[in-house]
């Protein structure tokens, strides 16, 4: 059963992780940063915006149809950008994967997440239909993936900064591993709470 004060905190923290996208978008030098970089932060801003139409109680102005079509090309770009690079001119193959898997995963949720009021195209996801979402094995891999991804980029990070400063990170590194953190829990959590 979906708690509307959940659905509005969810709202509210995922809305939130949109600042530091635009910020990164705007603000950083991509062509110093190396090859890559700008469509990972391009993901995560359509990332975040797709989990704030999601969970908000109110739905979303775009369609699941939209969103699946966007999660749909998002995902083939990034597991062709994986394949094709192989860690050459700074690009992350780890991170394309990541973010092409999270494509498919938010693919899968918009497909096999129970949704709202009947037949509604909206994205608005409630956990109130009692229909379990399709794949369950699906959803719990997914939950533990990103829940551990999650943590481990945290991890990550402190240790990154403990090893050589905070000075030394990349544009960007602190904004973009708050918003790889809470993506990855809040994922993890909406996929676990799909399996209840």
């Amino acid at each position: 059963m979906q708690i509307p004060a959940i659905g509005w905190a969810l709202t509210v923290a995922f809305l939130a992780l949109t600042l530091p996208c635009v910020s990164r978008l705007v603000r950083l030098d991509y062509a110093r940063l190396g090859a890559g970089v700008r469509h990972i932060d391009l993901a995560g801003l359509l990332m975040t915006l797709a989990m704030v139409a999601m969970v908000s109680p109110v739905g979303g102005p775009i369609p699941i149809a939209g969103w699946q079509a966007l999660f749909l090309l998002t995902a083939g770009w990034f597991l062709a950008a994986a394949l094709r690079d192989r860690m050459s001119a700074g690009v992350c193959r780890r991170c394309d994967l990541h973010h092409g898997l999270a494509a498919v995963g938010m693919l899968y949720m918009l497909t096999a997440m129970p949704h709202g009021g009947g037949h509604t195209v909206w994205p608005t996801m409630t956990m109130d239909t009692g229909a379990p979402p399709a794949v369950p094995v699906l959803a719990g891999l997914a939950a533990a993936y990103f829940a551990f991804d999650g943590i481990q980029a945290a991890v990550r990070a402190v240790r990154s900064v403990r090893q050589r400063g905070l000075g030394a990170m990349p544009a960007g590194f602190a904004s973009r591993t708050v918003c790889r953190t809470v993506m990855g829990v809040g994922m993890g959590y909406l996929f676990a709470a799909m399996l209840v």
